[in-house]
C-alpha cells in the first residue's frame, strides 16, 4: 500500500499549506476527517482512497462495484496487552492486518514506510482464540495496532488509515540510525490521542 502512505503524507502536507484534499472519486472537498476506501482493484494492489461523504455511501453495500472499494470502518478498540510475540514482530511497534483469505500480515513503520513481514497463520488463530477481539478485525480494512517499544503498552484495533498516518509520523519525524527522541516523542503523541470509537 505505497500509494496510502503516500496520498496520507501529501494529505498532511496539503493541510500544513492550507490546501484542501479532494474526494478520490469525484473531486469534491473533503474536510480533515473524511473516510476513507480501500480500493482492492487498482493497478494489482490494494491502495487508499480519500472520499467524500457522499461516495463513501455508495460503498456501504460489499456488493457495491463489485466490492472493488471497500470503506475503511472508524472503529477504535483498546485491548488488554496481546502477547505478539508468537507472531514474529521484530519491533516494538507494528501492526497486523488479516487478508479476505484469512491470511495475516505485519507491518512496521520504518523511515521507508511500512515494511511488510509475513506471519504465521496458525499462531495468528491462537492469537485470536485467547483474545476473541482479533476474530472480529475486517480483513483489509482494520488492523492490530501494538506499542510495546520503550516500556510503551498499547494493543489497539484500530482503522487501517490510522496505521498509515502512523507510518507518516515515523517517516516525518525520523532522525539518524535510531530514530531519535523527536521520532518517540510523536508516536508517543500519536497513541495518546487515539480515543475508543465504537
Amino acid at each position: 500500500m505505497t500509494g496510502a502512505l503516500a496520498r496520507l503524507i501529501r494529505g498532511a502536507a496539503d493541510a500544513r499549506a492550507g490546501t484542501a484534499e479532494r474526494c478520490d472519486l469525484c473531486g469534491e472537498q473533503v474536510p480533515g476527517d473524511h473516510r476513507h476506501l480501500l480500493d482492492t482493484g487498482g493497478g494489482g494492489g490494494e491502495d487508499l482512497l480519500c472520499a467524500c461523504r457522499a461516495c463513501s455511501l455508495l460503498f456501504v453495500d460489499d456488493g457495491a462495484a463489485g466490492g472493488r472499494y471497500r470503506p475503511v470502518p472508524t472503529r477504535r478498540l483498546r485491548l488488554p496487552p496481546v502477547d505478539t510475540a508468537a507472531l514474529g514482530a521484530p519491533v516494538g511497534l507494528a501492526f497486523f492486518v488479516v487478508g479476505r483469505d484469512g491470511t495475516p500480515a505485519g507491518h512496521w513503520p520504518s523511515p521507508a514506510g511500512a515494511t511488510r513481514w509475513e506471519t504465521d497463520p496458525g499462531a495468528w488463530r491462537r492469537l485470536a482464540e485467547e483474545c476473541p477481539a482479533l476474530a472480529t478485525l475486517e480483513p483489509g480494512v482494520e488492523a492490530l495496532l501494538v506499542h510495546t517499544a520503550r516500556g510503551a503498552r498499547h494493543h489497539w484495533i484500530v482503522p487501517v488509515d490510522d496505521c498509515f498516518r502512523l507510518v507518516a509520523v515515523v517517516r516525518r519525524e525520523w532522525r539518524g540510525l535510531s530514530g531519535g527522541d523527536r521520532v518517540w516523542g510523536a508516536v508517543d503523541d500519536f497513541f495518546a490521542q487515539l480515543t475508543e470509537r465504537r
